[in-house]
């Protein structure tokens, strides 16, 4: 059913209910064809309130600090795959009791918590994050398997074998990548690490696996999976973070004022680029917004400015098919993986709404920001 978007505030992001079972149950029928274990990555999607449709299809989440850990024991019902690029010791004793497996990103942090955890009142399984050597992402500054990333162990430091205690290897290579991919990963993975795999019972293949866009092999997926699960007769697990919640939602915003300065209209608007959409400035990428184009030469065409008082925050150029006008509404497609996870309330500005649009067609606000979700952030 199509949002009507007349029925939402602005500004607020809306996640389509509709749309999210969609994806969560294709990737449910990934999860059973290949006989893996599909867990929520907070990273890319933490809206919790939308957890009860979440746990009904995923084995549970991966956290990556303290509060994250927190998260998943309160509102996913169950204990997290905690890792840490480094844990901290006054946190570490908590963070235990909302595992279920610790990960450690080098030797010296397992032979720091090691004995901790081997001694903890309840069973965890420990692991260790490894680099694999091979990634699809061409941007160095993103890149987690560079020979100098600070993330994961190299073959060489584990010549001698797997250190005591450890029942599974996780990597993470990918970005919104395919199927194509991952099997590039594993048999990088393999070749530096495969010697020490009928030792282990798990791997965590981390997230970047987009199962859920358009045109994404999901049989040659199922096929890799199994095949590497029953090769080693051990546990797969991945933590897609961006599948989730792939186009399920949008962010609405509304043409405040337009400006012109040396002969180019900007449109401004009641959200933020900085605060709202980090991700369009800091990957960047270019959002895409209904009705709207690349300029066209003759179509009406404006820059996309935000509210908060930093100079760059705005968007370049966009053409529509209508002159805008104060009080139109603007739609920020894709907008809820990632976006809504790093939003914040930098210059005190409105943060969006979120608000669920539910299968019956009917908006349902999970969540209203006012000032004192300004003022408790600082004291």
């Amino acid at each position: 059913m199509a949002i009507d978007y007349s029925k939402i505030s602005s500004p607020a992001f809306v996640i389509d209910e509709e749309r999210l079972l969609k994806n969560l149950e294709l990737i449910a029928d990934v999860q059973d064809r290949a006989g893996v274990d599909i867990i929520l990555a907070f990273k890319g999607f933490a809206c919790w309130p939308a957890f009860p449709m979440v746990r009904a299809f995923l084995k549970g989440a991966t956290a990556s600090s303290l509060h994250e850990a927190k998260l998943c024991f309160e509102e996913m019902k169950s204990k997290a795959h905690t890792y840490c690029v480094a844990y901290r010791d006054s946190e570490f004793d908590e963070m235990m009791g909302y595992s279920s497996h610790l990960t450690f990103n080098s030797l010296s942090q397992y032979r720091r918590f090691k004995d901790r955890v081997q001694g903890f009142e309840n069973p965890i399984s420990m692991g260790l994050r490894v680099n694999p050597g091979w990634s699809d992402v061409e941007t160095d500054l993103y890149n987690p398997t560079s020979p100098t990333s600070r993330l994961g162990i190299d073959a060489e430091s584990l010549s001698e074998g797997l250190p005591e205690g450890i029942e599974g290897l996780h990597f993470h290579a990918l970005c919104e990548s395919s199927a194509e991919s991952l099997e590039k990963v594993i048999a990088s993975f393999e070749a530096k690490f495969g010697h020490l795999l009928h030792q282990l019972k798990w791997v965590n293949m981390g997230g970047g696996h987009l199962m859920t866009r358009k045109g994404y092999n999901i049989d040659l997926l199922v096929k890799i999976l199994k095949n590497f699960r029953e090769k080693y007769e051990l546990q797969v697990i991945l933590e897609p973070g961006g599948a989730i919640a792939w186009e399920t939602g949008e962010l609405v915003a509304t043409v405040l004022d337009i400006v012109e300065r040396g002969g180019v209209k900007t449109a401004i608007l009641d959200v933020s680029f900085t605060n709202h959409m980090p991700d369009t400035l800091e990957m960047p990428y270019r959002p895409k917004i209904i009705g709207a184009s690349d300029p066209v030469e003759g179509n009406p065409t404006y820059r996309l400015g935000g509210m908060s008082c930093l100079a760059g925050d705005f968007m370049g150029e966009y053409s529509f098919d209508h002159a805008l006008s104060v009080g139109d509404r603007l739609i920020f497609l894709d907008m809820i993986h990632y976006t809504l996870v790093k939003t914040t309330m930098f210059n005190g500005l409105h943060h969006p709404d979120i608000v669920l649009w539910t299968e019956e067609g009917e908006p349902k606000v999970m969540r209203e920001f006012v000032y004192e979700d300004y003022k408790g952030r600082m004291g």
